[in-house]
């Protein structure tokens, strides 16, 4: 069943880490955030395939927004 990644905290991406179709294991960091001059890693929460990406580098993003999809 896939799992989805979530946004901890609104902010803008600053840096994908992973592709789709990489292979990630659990508290890998998937990109980074930046929000109030700070990064915030956000780690895949189980390990898979990265399925999809739904965002990109400069994006804004809302706490909860879905950034990546792992299978």
């Amino acid at each position: 069943m896939p799992t989805e990644v979530e946004a901890q905290i609104a902010g803008n991406v600053w840096k994908i880490e992973k592709a789709v179709g990489d292979a990630v294991q659990d508290e890998d960091v998937i990109l980074i955030l930046e929000s109030m001059k700070m990064e915030i890693p956000v780690e895949a929460p189980c390990g898979g395939t990265l399925t999809e990406i739904r965002v990109a580098e400069g994006d804004a993003v809302d706490e909860g927004a879905v950034l990546a999809v792992i299978d």
